[in-house]
């Protein structure tokens, strides 16, 4: 069967897959435990959930508005006022399926053929393929474990061109949880609004981000620069839901305008029942949250501490999300020249499924998600280190 080429050059999602190929060894009797996905082990708060059922007990069953009910719209724009003190309307909100929709969407509506985005590596695994589905081009920049994996104003000024178009941002990070501060999001912005670089912030591990590490958000700069930035965000992470699909963009009224116009011809609403418990979540108070930061706070420094008794790795402390990114470069051997010959060994040898960091734009690292109790991921790493020892006897 003949396919379009744009298809033939996208490849599939490195944690999806990874995952599947973890499923199906399970189905074949092997014990395997899951660290690749980014998805938390919390259930979803119940009282999002009591909002869906009862949607669904009244009828709330029919099409929506293509950009999201009203009453949820403003409460996106409601949240970016309590956390931020950002003045924004309706208007300047879109709720997508899913953050990767509000990316998709935000894409296809700012580049035309050949424009360029700068994407800090590493990077979450979609960020590319996003743009290669806009016929954009991907500029990487690549940042160190010594630097935190945080990109700088001067790295982003050596790989400007004309063709510039977009910079895409993500705080805390996926796949290395490290996290920038107000003061250096605040550098950046002001490089790229002297620059005429659009924006997007990807944020949608905000709520997740722990002590001393303070939320840093792009909003402030869109309220004061609405052309030049968009925010995306969503529910997925923070409340448990991630099987729910909400995201939401928070941008100037003509881009969620255009927006909105891609979303009619491609999915229309997202679901009107999780429009409903989103609206419970983002109304319904967030003190639900506090176990999950403190539970994966403690799993970081679990996991932490495990990964620096292996030796020879270097990984920065993540101050958000629940990924750790290690820097295991120094157990390759020529059997095992990269993360993903590790990560299939790994699978293999210690029963465990995690994501090579070349998914990523990092082949030297590998990612961990900490999304899991403390005793299975203990038992894990212990696992991981055995092996990673048994490479250099």
């Amino acid at each position: 069967m003949k396919l379009a080429q744009r298809i033939t050059r996208i490849k599939p999602s490195a944690t999806l897959t990874i995952n599947t190929k973890a499923q199906e060894l399970r189905a074949a009797g092997r014990q395997i435990v899951s660290l690749a996905v980014g998805e938390p082990d919390f259930r979803t708060p119940e009282h999002v959930c009591d909002a869906a059922k009862i949607a669904m007990d009244e009828g709330f069953t029919r099409y929506t508005p293509v950009p999201g009910i009203p009453e949820l719209r403003t409460a996106v724009a409601g949240y970016f006022k309590t956390f931020y003190g950002v003045d924004a309307a309706m208007e300047n909100v879109v709720v997508t399926n899913g953050g990767k929709q509000s990316l998709y969407n935000l894409f296809q509506v700012l580049l035309d053929p050949g424009d360029e985005v700068i994407i800090p590596a590493p990077y979450w695994v979609s960020y590319p393929a996003l743009v290669q589905l806009a016929d954009g081009v991907s500029v990487f920049v690549t940042t160190e474990p010594q630097n935190n994996f945080l990109v700088s104003v001067e790295q982003l000024e050596a790989v400007r061109t004309p063709r510039t178009r977009c910079l895409i941002m993500n705080t805390p990070s996926n796949p290395t949880g490290c996290h920038y501060t107000q003061a250096q999001l605040d550098a950046i912005a002001a490089w790229a609004v002297d620059k005429g670089v659009f924006v997007i912030s990807d944020e949608i591990y905000d709520q997740l981000v722990y002590a001393p590490a303070k939320p840093a958000s792009l909003a402030p700069w869109w309220q004061r620069y609405p052309e030049n930035f968009a925010v995306a965000n969503g529910l997925a992470k923070s409340f448990a839901m991630t099987g729910w699909r909400v995201g939401y963009t928070l941008a100037h009224a003509d881009l969620i305008k255009a927006m909105t116009k891609i979303q009619g011809q491609s999915t229309s609403n997202i679901c009107s029942i999780a429009q409903k418990a989103a609206l419970a979540a983002l109304t319904g108070g967030w003190e639900c949250l506090t176990p999950m930061r403190e539970a994966f706070v403690r799993r970081r420094d679990l996991g932490l501490s495990k990964i620096r008794s292996w030796g020879h790795v270097v990984c920065p402390e993540p101050a958000g999300a629940f990924y750790l990114f290690p820097q295991v470069d120094w157990y390759y051997t020529p059997e095992v020249p990269d993360s993903t010959a590790l990560c299939g060994l790994l699978l293999d040898k210690a029963g465990v499924a995690l994501v090579p960091g070349a998914a990523f734009g990092d082949d030297r690292c590998i990612r961990i998600s900490y999304a899991l109790d403390d005793e299975t991921l203990s038992g894990c790493l212990d696992r991981i280190g055995q092996v990673l020892h048994s490479l250099k006897k």
